[in-house]
């Protein structure tokens, strides 16, 4: 039998399409969803229809865009549609966040972004920290389900929650922690008990989705009092209300101890639960102690005019 003659021609390879990447080399972000896992602005639009009984959800100062995507594709999975981000590192929109999303890109295009922590929770009525450390502050410390029914309790009598992550590598620091109600810890591992931004996010969103299927209208935290809960921007007036007129006496000394004996005095009225009026009657109090400190006679008049039993047996202040 006589063989073929072997080509000696040289081989040619196919050419490489133009989109196609080093074998082994890594995305540069992760890849666009199909159509069909994408929930899109009506998906969203019909769940935020229904929206008003959902917490908000803050990311504080996030330095990763994928990070943040993560934490919106989170969000949606659970239901949750509200975000507010406070300082994104990358700026913002953030293509890197819009590949991560996988999908939940209207939350996104929908979130909230914020100069500042105060910013960000100032209409809020009740806010949850969360952290992986004990902090030294005297502050209910729940788990997230314990949370997440707590959450709903609060919604339901009109209260506007939100949940605060902090950032990656040194999540909350104590003054943005002195600012929340509560500190939500997860039981985890104490040797190893750091979490990535997005599985904190998804493993409390996950909580408060039990909780909100399970719910049977739980009573209010509030009820029975006047008034509806005081915002986070309304006790954050008050507080610095207070905390100039203490700063004119020199109440916060030593120095090296303001920060904590500001931060003890933000957590016991927080712990308080205040309304709106119990805010409007604080300053007025604050108003009145200034005022008679800084000019006592006004207010003296104010007191004598009165009944005679509450001076009776006074003749005068050294008495």
């Amino acid at each position: 039998m006589t063989r073929s003659p072997t080509s000696s021609s040289p081989r040619v390879r196919a050419p490489r399409p133009p989109n196609a990447r080093p074998t082994g080399a890594p995305d540069p972000v992760p890849r666009r969803p199909p159509r069909s896992r994408r929930a899109g602005k009506a998906g969203v639009a019909a769940l935020r229809a229904g929206a008003a009984d959902q917490p908000v959800v803050i990311l504080d100062h996030p330095q990763l865009g994928e990070n943040i995507g993560f934490a919106a594709r989170a969000m949606l999975n659970c239901g949750l549609v509200h975000l507010r981000i406070v300082k994104p590192r990358g700026g913002w929109p953030n293509d890197r966040a819009t590949a991560a999303a996988a999908g939940a890109t209207s939350v996104l295009e929908a979130a909230r972004i914020a100069n500042g922590l105060g910013a960000a929770t100032a209409d809020l009525t009740r806010l949850y920290a969360t952290t992986a450390r004990p902090r030294d502050m005297r502050k209910p410390v729940l788990t997230p389900r314990a949370a997440a029914t707590e959450i709903i309790a609060a919604v339901a009598g009109g209260g506007r929650v939100g949940i605060l992550f902090g950032r990656e590598r040194t999540g909350l620091g104590n003054d943005d922690v002195s600012r929340a109600d509560a500190i939500i810890e997860v039981p985890l591992n104490p040797e190893f008990p750091s979490l990535n931004l997005a599985q904190a996010v998804l493993l409390v969103a996950y909580e408060w989705r039990l909780a909100a299927m399970g719910k049977a209208n739980p009573a209010s935290r509030m009820g029975g009092r006047g008034g509806t809960p005081a915002t986070q921007g309304e006790i954050a007036g008050l507080f610095a209300h207070l905390e100039g007129e203490l700063d004119a006496v020199g109440f916060f000394w030593p120095e090296e101890k303001a920060p904590r004996m500001r931060r003890n005095l933000r957590t016991m009225f927080l712990r308080a639960g205040l309304t709106d009026q119990d805010v409007r009657t604080l300053r007025g109090v604050v108003k009145a102690l200034a005022g008679g400190r800084k000019g006592r006679g006004s207010l003296g008049k104010s007191k004598s005019s009165g009944k005679g039993s509450r001076t009776k047996g006074r003749s005068g202040p050294g008495n």
